[in-house]
């Protein structure tokens, strides 16, 4: 497996082998082709040149023939066996005997008739009187030599049969047979030149061929695929804003657009899944911290409407009597009559706390009933700044509605978000002993389907350690030893009755803002979305 993963081509190797093998067999077929052609074209001028040789050699004898010339005759043959090139020419009469020849110790022999050469006109028992062409070229060897032989039939002609110098009958019709050998050495010295020079043109052709096949794959496949195989890479790793670089026009830079698009579009996908995932994380976060709040509050609620029940009535019999004993001692004259009487109003009073107490530990239980309906926030709001309006006064505090003029019915119990309201402005005027600016403000939210609340102040804020705890029951950074940290925690108790959310933001220096959350009333919301 590894030996297969190191040897493995890539696609614009096997292109280019492909190519390579391609040009190789194109140019070895071509020069294969182009030599055998050549050397038929050179077997063919040859053999041309054999046959006028001996059409000159027929030619140029006629006349010595005619007259028995056979001196005149020799020499004549001699001149021209002499030229380059032609290695032997002899003269056969009809019995096969050679009767003139440029060598000399031939004279008089008779050549075999199935001996090259003459079984072409000698097949059988009957020679072919006139062979095809007239003339017969054939190739051979001889000690070493590579040799083209000629032969040419000498037809018997009126001129032949009535000379008075040698009479043959008129019916005869070959008198004889030219024998002319070419040597071929100087063809196939040139044949094999040329096959040389083609040959390294062959190579040369092919290199470079391969070169250039191999340099286009590499930039037009090699390279904008290793480009498209590192971003595929890159992308698969994470990297979605990786861009291909598009250098053409073709199916490359096609793929290479294509590819750029898909991952601009997987990004944009992604970004909105990540977006998505971040916000449902929040929302998950947000839900389990409610409901370790929810049971957490729920711990304390049972326990906070134990322990109300347990000391409600043992108070309200504490306030019962001590008001039994004030009402006597006025009927009473004796001394120190004053100092009871200040000590049972002592009583009277810290009883009337605790009974107070009792009376927010069993709102916090959620105990208290609660009867909701649907309900005009902006006139719940404007009781509770009513309600507060002469202490804001007094402090020097600008109050500033804003409410919503759309605003649908919440789905709520009026009296018990007054009290949340009154609640969160009181807290907020606390936090501006020196004045400032009171916000209060409505407004509907069609995507949630809420009414919401807003109560902002200009106060000192809350510092970031204190705001996880604001709504914990019992937790307060006042000093008045009068407070019981109950409210927030009463708030939030009663928003989450209601199935609603409260929420704060606060900054240091800035201030501090709260959002009451309420579900609209569906018919009226729809109504309202209208």
């Amino acid at each position: 497996m590894n030996l297969r993963a190191k040897i493995r081509l890539g696609l614009a190797a096997k292109l280019a082998l492909c190519v390579i093998a391609s040009t190789a067999a194109f140019f070895t077929l071509f020069g294969y082709i182009n030599l055998r052609m050549e050397r038929t074209y050179s077997r063919s001028m040859v053999a041309q040149s054999a046959e006028r040789i001996t059409d000159v050699i027929l030619r140029s004898t006629r006349y010595q023939m005619l007259r028995n010339d056979r001196d005149a005759l020799l020499n004549i043959i001699q001149e021209l066996g002499s030229e380059p090139g032609i290695r032997r020419i002899r003269l056969f009469n009809k019995d096969g005997r050679i009767t003139l020849s440029t060598q000399a110790a031939e004279f008089g022999n008779v050549v075999d008739k199935s001996a090259e050469g003459c079984v072409q006109c000698h097949p059988g028992a009957t020679p072919v009187e006139k062979p095809e062409g007239g003339a017969r070229a054939r190739e051979f060897d001889e000690k070493g030599v590579h040799m083209l032989g000629v032969m040419r039939a000498i037809y018997n002609s009126p001129d032949c049969s009535n000379a008075a110098c040698h009479v043959h009958q008129a019916g005869q019709r070959v008198l004889g047979v030219i024998d002319a050998h070419l040597t071929l050495a100087g063809v196939d010295a040139q044949v094999q030149e040329r096959r040389r020079t083609l040959t390294w043109f062959l190579v040369t052709a092919i290199m470079f061929g391969c070169g250039a096949a191999v340099l286009f794959m590499w930039v037009v496949v090699h390279r904008p695929v290793k480009e498209l195989i590192a971003g595929t890479h890159r992308v698969t790793g994470g990297d979605l804003e990786y861009r291909l670089p598009v250098r053409s026009d073709d199916e490359l830079g096609d793929l290479a657009a294509s590819f750029n698009k898909m991952t601009a579009e997987v990004g944009g996908v992604q970004a909105k899944i990540e977006e998505q995932v971040r916000r449902k994380t929040a929302e998950l976060e947000r839900a389990h911290k409610s409901l370790l709040n929810s049971e957490k509050m729920a711990s304390i609620g049972k326990l906070a409407a134990t322990v109300a029940h347990e000391i409600n009535n043992p108070l309200f019999g504490i306030l019962t009597y001590a008001r039994l004993v004030s009402r006597g001692l006025k009927q009473q004259e004796f001394a120190g009559r004053d100092d009871l009487a200040e000590q049972l109003l002592t009583i009277e009073r810290e009883s009337k706390r605790c009974g107070d107490l009792v009376k927010n530990l069993l709102t916090f239980s959620r105990q208290a009933p609660s009867n909701r309906e649907p309900n005009d926030l902006n006139t719940v709001v404007r009781r509770a700044a009513l309600l507060v309006k002469h202490k804001l006064d007094m402090q020097s505090i600008e109050l500033e509605e804003r409410m919503a003029e759309d605003l649908p019915p919440a789905n709520c119990d009026a009296n018990q978000i007054q009290q949340v309201v009154l609640a969160l402005m009181v807290n907020a005027s606390e936090a501006m002993p020196k004045g400032g600016k009171l916000e209060v403000s409505t407004e509907y939210d069609a995507r949630s389907e809420q009414c919401r609340v807003r109560v902002k102040d200009t106060g000192g804020g809350i510092p970031e350690d204190v705001l996880p705890r604001i709504f914990d029951p019992f937790f307060t950074t006042k000093e008045d030893q009068n407070r019981t940290g109950l409210g927030l925690a009463v708030a939030h108790s009663i928003v989450e009755q209601h199935a609603g959310e409260i929420s704060v933001r606060s900054t240091p220096g800035e201030g501090t803002e709260f959002t009451v959350a309420l579900p609209a009333s569906v018919g009226s919301a729809a109504g309202a979305g209208r």
